[in-house]
C-alpha cells in the first residue's frame, strides 16, 4: 500500500551507483493496523522498525507491549517504566482506532464486511550529515487515504472520502506543528537512542557472498549477493569498468531468516556477444569494505541441475520474511511525545 523507500537510491539505478554508498539513512518508522471482520487476526497491531529491523510489538489480544530485540531491555534503564507507559498508549491507540474504522466505513457507506485501517509514520536521519526528514501517511483496504505534507503542513486526500479529515485536521495549525516538531526532533532522537541501544546489531557489517547462477544456457544470468548487513548494499554489473543501464534486471533487497540481506541483479546475456565474456563483471559495494568484483566467467556460473534451487531458495525465504514481517507490521503508532502525552485528536472523524 505504501510506496515510500527509504533507500531510493538502492531501488532506482542510477548513473553511478557508488554515491548512493557515500551516506548512511537511517530510519525509525512505526506501523499499525486497526481492522474489522477479521476473526483470525487481532483487532489492533502495532510494529516499531529501526533500520527496518523489527523492535517493538503491541496487539489487542496480548494487551502488551513487548520487546521484539534484547537490546530493547536497555529502555528501562533510561525509564523504569517504559514498557508500561508504551502499553498503555498502545491501549489507548487501540480503542481511538476501533473508532476510526467505523467512521471510515460509514464514509464509503459501508457495513459489514473485512476493512483495514493503515498507518505509517517515522523519521529518516542522515548520519553523515545531520539533515532529516519524516512522513505520515494512511490507508483504507489496501488504498492510500491521506497522508501528510511536511513542508507545507497540509495533508493529501487522494480519495473523496478523506476531504472531510484533511479540511478538520488543517483546522489545527498547532497539531500540525507539533507533528512536525514530533518528526524532525523527537523521533529523530528517539532513532539515535534506539540505534545506541542496538549498535552492536543495528551498525554492524557483514561481507556478502556472491554467486554467479543461471538456470539454462539461454537464460539470463544472476549475480546473487546475500548474507550482507546493513541492507545498504549496491549490486550492478559492468562493462569495460562502466555501470551498465541497459539489459539488467534490478531486483528488490529482501531479507533472509538470519537477520541479513540479500539481493539479486540480472544480465541478459542475448546482448552480450560470448567473445565479450570477459569485459563484463558484476561488482557489490557495501559501505565500509572494498568493492567485491566477479568477472563474467563461464567457470564461476553455477548452472548444474542444483542452480534452479540455489536461486529460488533463498528468495523464497525471504519473500516468506517479507510477507510475516508485513503481517507482523501491520500496524502503527499514533503520533506519541516523549513526555507520554496522547494528541489531543487522533480521530479520523
Amino acid at each position: 500500500m505504501y510506496s515510500i523507500n527509504l533507500s531510493v537510491c538502492l531501488s532506482v539505478y542510477s548513473i553511478n551507483l557508488s554515491v548512493c554508498l557515500s551516506t548512511v539513512i537511517r530510519s525509525l518508522k512505526y506501523f499499525y493496523t486497526a481492522s474489522s471482520g477479521l476473526s483470525s487476526f487481532p483487532e489492533f497491531v502495532e510494529v516499531g522498525m529501526v533500520d527496518e529491523v523489527q523492535f517493538y510489538h503491541y496487539d489487542s489480544n496480548s494487551m502488551r507491549a513487548v520487546p521484539k530485540q534484547a537490546w530493547m531491555e536497555q529502555a528501562t534503564r533510561d525509564r523504569p517504566d517504559y514498557w508500561e507507559r508504551e502499553t498503555g498508549r498502545s491501549q489507548s491507540h487501540q480503542q481511538v482506532n476501533k473508532v476510526n474504522i467505523e467512521t471510515v466505513k460509514k464514509r464509503f457507506n459501508q457495513t459489514g464486511g473485512t476493512h483495514i485501517v493503515q498507518r505509517m509514520y517515522g523519521c529518516e536521519w542522515d548520519d553523515e550529515d545531520g539533515t532529516t526528514d519524516g512522513y505520515r501517511q494512511e490507508g483504507y483496504d489496501g488504498e492510500d487515504f491521506i497522508s501528510f505534507d511536511l513542508k507545507t503542513l497540509t495533508w493529501i486526500a487522494p480519495v473523496p472520502q478523506a476531504v472531510p479529515t484533511k479540511r478538520k485536521w488543517e483546522q489545527d495549525r498547532a497539531r500540525n506543528e507539533n507533528y512536525k516538531n514530533y518528526i524532525t526532533k523527537e523521533c529523530v532522537d528517539w532513532l539515535k537512542k534506539y540505534l545506541a541501544y542496538g549498535k552492536s546489531t543495528l551498525q554492524r557489517t557483514e561481507v556478502p557472498r556472491v554467486s554467479l547462477l543461471q538456470r539454462g544456457p539461454s537464460s539470463p544470468v544472476v549475480c546473487h549477493a546475500t548474507g550482507f548487513y546493513p541492507d545498504r548494499v549496491v549490486v550492478f554489473w559492468r562493462r569495460d569498468g562502466q555501470e551498465l543501464q541497459e539489459h539488467v534486471d534490478q531486483g528488490e533487497v529482501l531479507p533472509n531468516h538470519d537477520g541479513t540481506f540479500q539481493v539479486s541483479v540480472d544480465l541478459d546475456l542475448a546482448s552480450v556477444p560470448q567473445e565479450d565474456w570477459g569485459r563484463y563483471e558484476c561488482v557489490v559495494q557495501l559501505k565500509g569494505i572494498e568493492d567485491m568484483s566477479t568477472p563474467l566467467d563461464p567457470a564461476l556460473i553455477r548452472t548444474n541441475g542444483g542452480v534452479q534451487s540455489d536461486i529460488t531458495t533463498p528468495i523464497i525465504i525471504g519473500c516468506v520474511v517479507v510477507l510475516l514481517t508485513a503481517a507482523a507490521a501491520v500496524g502503527v503508532f499514533l503520533y506519541r511525545k516523549r513526555n507520554g502525552d496522547i494528541p489531543a485528536n487522533n480521530k479520523t472523524s
